[in-house]
Order: structure tokens, then sequence, then C-alpha cells
């Protein structure tokens, strides 16, 4: 918790780590602002400092058009939190809101839509309609700014639902008109460096979009991209070489409304790993599934973890302080989608990295969707857990105890018994999990770290976390591993890959 002299002292030095944990309006303009602006300074007596973009838009101030306080990373709160607030943004964060109402987003959090109402108001300014209105308009001006789509289609797509609302809320929030926020493409648009989105011109592929996703730096990409690559499922994932050190990672995504294929680059050799984002590129086929695409996404790499906070806290202790400082901004990956995850989970068990990366391509190549067309080495998106619930056990090469788990599991995740969307409750869901034939704590425990982004999840019976703790010179036994791990909370997530990576 931060108060507001702190917060003021932090737009006074422009200080970025705090974008996105706080907004600052400026009463003497109307204007809110992301910390790290460059516009001069406001005096202290005019600033007032809000949690959320959609609570100083309801306090009607409006949007920087300098430094676009929309496209900065989300609050490491939002993704790490497991109490009904830091649920329900991240399910805000996922389009529900869009997709299936309040109604819809109170039901999955198990509170009453007034509940919900009173306790988000009450923390966050902002209700879940301001909240997800605020997501809505971000998302329009990027399709305004980086594609040709009529007007029109970019109110649909960015999920209002009417062109009037459209246009009301553009103009409350970005003071012009849409046609006027999309002449400024090339001019203060393209000034809005380190955002979520943003492109230089056109494309010329209907559905492709150019844009950033932005970070707190500093930022491995080189461990991102080695974690993803090793374990890339043929047809559905790929990491490809580019110039000057760039490395692409390319993968498919199930959307609510179709498919999508994503591209993500490295920093590479050129540069440095504090830049603020990521080049990323999308291609879908539906242009409403543009947010959830991206909040996935932002997902996997852990884009709005706080690295500054998991480097105080490991790097503090003599066991693994000198790996984080050897590894600034590591990051503890995610998922984009976690049945994928979970199927992959009970893939991996008790076998290597290498044969379960091999036994999932077999499943998405027999059970998963073909692409309209392929492209490059991805040609199908990974099957669903209703598909594999129903495969034949020839389709499953594996042992039948095996098959039996992954076939109660998919059943399960079908049926909604387990449930692991950006919602759930993380110790239901390991109870649930666990209640299931063949699902162990490993299973659990990998789980809650990549598919429900809990950042302080140790896995002591690990064979990787053995070999890092024993390349440390500390014992490698679960009793001795956990009992060593107590030091490194609330960021144990952060310390396996440490371990992992010194293995």
């Amino acid at each position: 918790m931060i108060d507001d002299e702190t917060r003021y002292r932090a737009v006074d030095s422009r200080d970025a780590r705090f974008d996105g944990v706080f907004f600052t309006a400026v009463k003497s303009t109307g204007i809110y602002c992301r910390p790290s602006c460059p516009a001069v300074t406001p005096k202290r007596v005019n600033c007032t400092f809000y949690p959320t973009a959609a609570a100083a838009q309801g306090a009607g101030f409006r949007a920087c058009r300098r430094c676009r306080p929309d496209s900065v990373p989300g609050s490491p709160e939002w993704n790490h939190r497991a109490d009904l607030v830091g649920r329900a943004m991240r399910l805000i964060g996922d389009g529900v809101v869009d997709r299936e109402g309040v109604a819809g987003l109170a039901d999955r959090l198990g509170y009453s839509s007034r509940q919900l109402q009173r306790q988000l108001t009450a923390e966050l300014g902002a209700g879940p309609i301001a909240l997800a209105r605020a997501q809505r308009a971000q998302a329009a001006r990027l399709l305004l700014q980086t594609t040709e789509l009529p007007v029109t289609e970019v109110a649909f797509a960015a999920g209002f639902a009417s062109v009037r609302q459209f246009n009301d809320t553009v103009r409350e929030v970005y003071d012009r008109t849409p046609s006027g926020l999309r002449a400024e493409a090339g001019g203060a648009g393209e000034r809005g460096a380190g955002g979520r989105g943003r492109a230089a011109a056109a494309p010329a592929v209907p559905g492709a979009l150019s844009l950033r996703l932005a970070y707190r730096g500093p930022i491995d990409t080189e461990h991102l991209l080695d974690f993803l690559a090793l374990r890339a499922v043929p047809g559905v994932e790929e990491v490809v070489p580019g110039p000057r050190g760039v490395r692409t990672y390319r993968r498919t995504l199930a959307l609510p409304h179709g498919y999508a294929i994503a591209e993500v680059d490295s920093l590479g050799t050129a540069a440095r790993p504090d830049r603020g984002w990521l080049d990323c590129r999308l291609r879908l086929a539906d242009l409403r599934d543009l947010t959830t695409a991206v909040h996935r996404l932002r997902a996997l790499l852990d884009l709005d973890a706080d690295p500054q906070a998991v480097a105080e806290q490991l790097g503090a202790g003599p066991l693994v302080g000198p790996a984080v400082a050897g590894r600034p901004g590591l990051r503890s990956p995610g998922h984009v989608d976690p049945h994928e995850l979970a199927v992959r989970a009970v893939l991996g068990q008790q076998v290597t990295v290498a044969a379960a990366r091999t036994l999932a391509g077999r499943l998405a190549a027999r059970s998963g969707q073909p692409l309209p067309e392929p492209s490059g080495g991805l040609t199908v998106l990974f099957p669903s857990a209703g598909a594999l619930a129903e495969a034949e056990s020839g389709d499953l090469a594996m042992p039948v105890a095996r098959q039996q788990a992954l076939r109660g599991l998919c059943a399960a995740l079908a049926d909604g018994t387990v449930r692991l969307d950006p919602g759930v409750e993380r110790e239901r869901a390991a109870e649930q999990l666990l209640a299931l034939r063949g699902i162990g704590p490993w299973t659990v425990g990998y789980l809650r770290m990549r598919a429900l982004a809990d950042p302080d999840v140790f896995l002591p019976g690990d064979a990787g976390v053995r070999h890092g703790l024993q390349r440390l010179g500390l014992p490698g036994d679960p009793k001795a591993a956990a009992r060593i791990s107590a030091a490194w909370a609330p960021w144990r997530s952060y310390a396996v890959h440490q371990l992992w990576a010194s293995a």
C-alpha cells in the first residue's frame, strides 16, 4: 500500500514502475496521466490519484494524448490477488462482461451483481460496467489507429452495443471523435511508446493487427522464449529465429469467437531489456476477440509482474540472490488456455519435457481443429477438453492409468466440475483437482503457478527444483527444499524459475 505523498513523488520523478499501479488526474487540465508522463509535473494541490483508468474517467477526466495512460501494463495486484476484486479484474480483462454481462461475471464469482458492484466501487472507484467500458475504449483506439476498418465495424469489434454508445465513449475518454482519433495515428498516436497497442501502418491482411505489449522492466525475454521453445507443441506453437538476435514466439489461439495466430518478438541483442514493450502481431478471425487475445498473451508472458518487488525479496538472501542478480527480470510464464495446460501437465507426469511435448503434438494432430490454412509451422488448434474426454484409446499413446486420468480431467473441465478460469478461487480449484483420479500435488502446484497465476507456489518434489538447489550447494530433498523456500514467500513461483534456469 502506498499513500498519496508517495504517489506524488513517483509522478515528480516520472517513475515508470508505477505505470498501471495508479493514475494521476490533474484538476487544472481535466486530464489523467500515467505516473511517468513526460509533461511538466503538475502542482500537488491539483493532483488526485485513482487506482484505475475507469475511476479517473468516471470522475470526468480525459486520457492524456501524450502519455496514453490507457496503454500501460496492468497493475500487478490484479494479476496476483486471490480475493474477489483481483479475480473480478482478471475476468473483466478476459472480456467476460462483454460476452456475458455483469450477471455472468457475478455468477462466475459466486456473488450477486449488487454485492460485486458495491465491492468494486468501494475499492476501485468504478463498477464492472465502467471497468469494461474503459477496456472497450482502449480496444477501439487500437482498432481506429491500426486498421482501416469502417468506424461502424470498429464499434462492434471493440465490444460496444451501439454506434452511439461507441461515439459517446470515445468523445468522453479521448476528447476526440472516432475519426479525429484515427487521424492522430500518424502524429500523437505514434508517441505512445510502450503502450499496449500501436502500429506504424494499417495492415494489409484482414483481421491483422500490429501492437506493443507493455511491461515493467527489466524483462528476460531470452528465458521466456527458451522456456516456451522447450515445451512448444508441434503444429500449435513454434519459436523461429530472426535478424539481430530476435526470436519470435508463434502460436494458435482458440478464442470465444474464433481462432487467432499470435506472434511475439523477443528483444534480441539490439534493444534494452527495460525499453517498455514487446512487439506483437495478431491475426484474428473475429476482431471481437482482440481484448481477450491481448489479455491472454499478457498472462502467458507475465507482463503485468513487478520485477522489482520480486528482486527485492529473492535477491536479498544469499541462496538465490546471485542468480537473481544475474538474471534480472525473469518472469513466471502463465498460459493462454488453462484447459490446454491442464492436459499438458497430465501428459508430462513421470516423463521428460521432450516426451510430453511429443505426446501433446500427437494429440493435437489427431484431435485438434485444423486451421483453414497453415501459417508457417502452425497448422492446428489444440484440442478442447470435450474432444479429448471422448478420444479413442488408440489416440492416447500412454499407459492406461494416465489415459483414465486424462479422460477424467477433461470430462471435469468440459462439464464445469473443475474450473480453471481467471476468476476461480485457487484453493477451491486445487481441492477439485486433487479429488480427481491420477491428479497429484505436483500437477496441482504446476497448474496453480501457470494456469492460475499464483506467484507463491513451490514444487519441492520437482526434479528441476532439486537439481537447481543442488547446483547452488543446497539439499534437494523435498522436506529440506520446502523448508528453504519459506524465505522466498510470497514469490516462490519466481524462485522455482530461478532454480530451473540454474539447473
